[in-house]
């Protein structure tokens, strides 16, 4: 079973009738007018590799049946709701996915949708999947700046450099950290407060770990390594049952750490 993934690019001006198809779907297409939204729906469709083709899906099938079933519904719902005056929360939003689903299920023959994901801005996204398709999951980008020594008592010192590196450096080195966490809540119509979340996020984790020496400022790393795999977990347990207040029934799915750009560790309690 191979899951094939896809991100389809569209933006809307919700004033007026239509937009302006263009030519880039790299950037925008529908092209947007002006001041326009801008939306990146990510899909991923799951089933086996074709012999002939190699592929599980042709990606431009998903490109076409988006833009001709999809991008529809959101137009429609966006102007309708804009014109009115009218909010369009988290949770109207995942029905806008599950009614994209509904289009999209029966258009690309054996294989199957898996998973559907709209990037509301660069930082912040809203997801559904086939596993539990009455969960919405909610995901947003935070930042920190924290130095780290990775050491090792027991190791000899010419071990600790051989097996950490640069990160064994005696006086430590910083890091630009990115962390994003996840949560999920079930359907209904309570909405999701993300001033809330955000809160949370910041009181219980980034006060904590922003532009600090972890080895030193962090008690739970004095005896740990603050490797990115351990800082994931710590992360996790410094957010685990506190989204209460978010949504009643919402709780923590997936906490993502980067050290870098290319190394991050993922962690699901």
């Amino acid at each position: 079973m191979h899951k094939a993934g896809r991100q389809v690019r569209f933006s809307i001006n919700p004033f007026l009738a239509k937009d302006e198809v263009g030519f880039n779907s790299f950037a925008s297409q529908p092209a947007g007018e002006g001041l326009s939204i801008f939306f990146e729906l990510s899909v991923e469709v799951a089933g086996e590799v074709e012999p002939a083709t190699g592929f599980v899906v042709n990606v431009l099938d998903i490109d076409k049946n988006v833009r001709e079933f999809v991008v529809p519904i959101f137009a429609e719902r966006i102007r309708e709701n804009y014109r009115q005056g009218k909010h369009v929360g988290l949770f109207e939003i995942a029905e806008l996915l599950k009614s994209s689903w509904g289009q999209l299920a029966d258009k690309f023959g054996a294989a199957k949708i898996s998973q559907l994901s709209l990037s509301l801005n660069p930082f912040r996204r809203v997801k559904i999947n086939s596993k539990d398709y009455k969960m919405i999951y909610f995901s947003e980008k935070f930042e920190f700046a924290a130095t780290h020594k990775l050491w090792n008592d027991e190791f000899s010192d010419e071990r600790n450099f051989k097996v950490f590196g640069k990160c064994a450096n005696p006086t430590g080195h910083g890091h630009n950290y990115v962390v994003e966490v996840t949560i999920k809540a079930p359907e209904g119509e309570d909405g999701l407060c993300i001033g809330d979340f955000e809160r949370i996020v910041d009181d219980e984790l980034i006060k904590v770990v922003d532009h600090r020496n972890l080895n030193l400022d962090v008690a739970e790393f004095g005896k740990t390594n603050p490797t990115v795999e351990n800082i994931a977990v710590f992360a996790w347990n410094k957010l685990a049952g506190k989204f209460g207040e978010v949504r009643q029934n919402a709780g923590l799915h997936c906490v993502t750490v980067w050290e870098t750009d290319k190394t991050y560790c993922s962690y699901y309690g």
